[in-house]
């Protein structure tokens, strides 16, 4: 368990730092050139430490079927996530995006509940609705400049939370390895951006102040957080490592203030605060239910 929560450690901090960047990038570029870019250096870095870590030979016994299998367990993670929360990135103030989309880990309890058949109790039901509730005050606080871009700016993070909470569910529930699947799945992101980016005439060329930008987004809050919040999940309880996902948006509010010079909104740290707190009673609960058992 020890092991599960220095990879929940490793994922929270890079991805943390995942709004701030991907806003930078997102100035002068779209969703779908950013995770052009974004899946390139991902898959490229995953491909190079599976090769150094001999995962090919260890698993040499996977079959075509086995790679598709792959490759669909890993897209919701690697296409469509980024696709939603880059495109809720563009319209929405950094900051509050990355609240919004932080629905994930209670939409993992929902997909784990669905998928993995884990027990739908009561205090998971109560984490849920606060958490819930907590979204909405962090877009509530906005009502009075509420546009229709603001609705699908907040749409567009909500479904990227579905995205990725389904990909924890059936990451934990297929027993491949973690690295690989989402080499696979940050190619195939790679050559459907491609692809897309070609007919719409988005191609480009780095320019030289991107290229930093665009390394750390796939390597680290990509490639090795996604690796590392995979590993936690595979390791812990999803319940337990879920909920401590929720610190990684104080730590990324903290980046948007100081390089985005973003105003943190009342609304959003109350809003913020709810879905905490609504945790912090839920794993309280849990601890007594252990100690007593």
């Amino acid at each position: 368990m020890k092991k599960a929560y220095l990879y929940a450690g490793g994922a929270i901090f890079f991805w943390s730092t995942a709004a701030t960047v991907s806003k930078i990038l997102l100035r002068e570029l779209n969703n779908i050139q950013l995770l052009w870019m974004n899946s390139l250096w991902a898959g490229v870095f995953l491909l190079v430490l599976n090769i150094a870590l001999g995962n090919f030979k260890k698993h040499k016994d996977y079959t075509v079927k086995d790679y598709l299998v792959m490759a669909a367990i890993s897209i919701p993670a690697t296409v469509l996530y980024y696709v939603f929360y880059y495109a809720g990135t563009d319209i929405l103030p950094a900051s509050q995006a990355f609240i919004i989309n932080y629905l994930w880990p209670i939409m993992s309890l929902i997909f784990a509940c669905v998928i993995l058949k884990e027990k739908l109790t009561a205090k998971k039901i109560i984490a849920i609705l606060i958490s819930f509730f907590g979204v909405i005050v962090v877009v509530g606080g906005d009502l009075g400049n509420f546009d229709r871009q603001m609705l699908f700016g907040a749409l567009y993070c909500i479904l990227g939370a579905i995205s990725y909470g389904l990909y924890t569910a059936l990451s934990k529930k297929m027993p491949y390895d973690k690295m690989m699947t989402l080499m696979v799945g940050y190619f195939i992101a790679f050559i459907f951006t491609t692809v897309l980016n070609f007919v719409r005439g988005d191609l480009f060329i780095p320019a030289a102040n991107q290229i930093l930008g665009f390394a750390w987004s796939g390597i680290f809050t990509a490639a090795t957080a996604n690796t590392c919040w995979a590993l936690a999940i595979a390791n812990g309880k999803t319940e337990k490592i879920s909920n401590l996902a929720y610190i990684t948006p104080f730590l990324s509010i903290v980046w948007t203030a100081v390089f985005l010079r973003e105003e943190i909104g009342v609304n959003s740290l109350l809003g913020l605060g709810i879905i905490v707190f609504g945790i912090i009673m839920q794993l309280k609960k849990t601890e007594k239910t252990e100690s007593a058992g």
